[in-house]
């Protein structure tokens, strides 16, 4: 008899200390792979029918619960199997890291939440190009026209989930520059060539990346608008032109249209004025005279 009790109280606490634990991926995730969560008991024989995903809003600071949904690249599905609750994200986005938890809403469990489990979405966007003094959204041609003696200063970017390390390098030659800005002092002709820079991500190599450009340094006897400099200040000058131009048209045509409005109503025709008012007549106006002269 005491042997029975003590296994049924064995079984009691075993049921009842069950850890609840949650699994994902054990490899580097990059951006747009499939990922899988999976929240289940140590101890196999638990309910897991009380138990769902929560994750960690940074924005709202607070654990949110995973409702499964499917729209685009935010698809989150969710399968409930016999021991375990499976979340899959088919498509792993920068905002998919979490952290995530499993949380039971049992009654009689007293650990009702498994570790927070985070894991890192790595990736890379593509290279930029910039020069200096002009705006990064200007962005750099793929052959960059200079005049001799100008100073050259281009850098490299990328968005990364971690910060990366440049690289720039000049074809044909043996150097390689460890950073990310290149800087040619008053370039000249042995300046000329493709140079390509390179990004490599510090943990994941595959998503590394390069962006190269030729530099072209044009004679010393060339039109000021034969460079890159130059052919960017025509564009400029030519969209400035091109607006300015269509403000005065539309003010021309505003001002034409205010103009023909007010001359198609012409004088105004006041009847009232042109005939006189007498007592006795329905347009008369209150008056103690007994006098039968015009008012007006």
């Amino acid at each position: 008899m005491k042997l029975l009790l003590v296994v049924a109280l064995l079984a009691l606490i075993k049921g009842t200390y069950a850890t609840l634990l949650i699994k994902g991926p054990s490899q580097p995730v990059l951006e747009g792979d499939s990922i899988t969560l999976e929240c289940l008991y140590s101890d196999s024989e638990q309910n897991i029918s009380q138990v769902h995903f929560e994750v960690f809003s940074r924005y709202m600071q607070s654990w949110r619960t995973v409702y499964e949904r499917s729209w685009c690249f935010f698809s989150m599905l969710t399968e409930r199997k016999d021991n375990s609750l499976v979340l899959s994200i088919p498509h792993a986005a920068r905002y998919s890291e979490g952290p995530y938890r499993c949380v039971s809403t049992a009654e009689n469990a007293t650990d009702n939440s498994s570790e927070p489990l985070a894991f890192k979405v790595h990736y890379m966007g593509e290279l930029s190009l910039s020069r200096e003094g002009y705006s990064k959204y200007l962005g750099v041609p793929q052959e960059l026209k200079v005049h001799p003696g100008d100073d050259v200063v281009l850098r490299c970017s990328a968005s990364s989930s971690e910060k990366p390390s440049y690289f720039w390098h000049q074809e044909g030659s043996d150097w390689i520059l460890p950073s990310s800005t290149l800087t040619l002092r008053k370039a000249s002709v042995a300046d000329e060539g493709q140079y390509t820079c390179m990004a490599e991500h510090p943990s994941v190599e595959s998503l590394s990346k390069k962006r190269s450009v030729r530099i072209t340094v044009l004679p010393e006897d060339a039109p000021w608008f034969e460079s890159s400099n130059g052919r960017l200040i025509l564009m400029t000058s030519a969209a400035g032109v091109a607006l300015l131009v269509f403000i005065l048209s539309m003010s021309v045509f505003l001002c034409r249209r205010a103009k023909q409005t007010n001359t198609s109503k012409g004088p105004i025709d006041d009847h009232s004025q042109k005939k006189p008012i007498y007592k006795g007549s329905s347009e008369s106006l209150p008056s103690a005279c007994g006098d039968k002269q015009p008012l007006v």
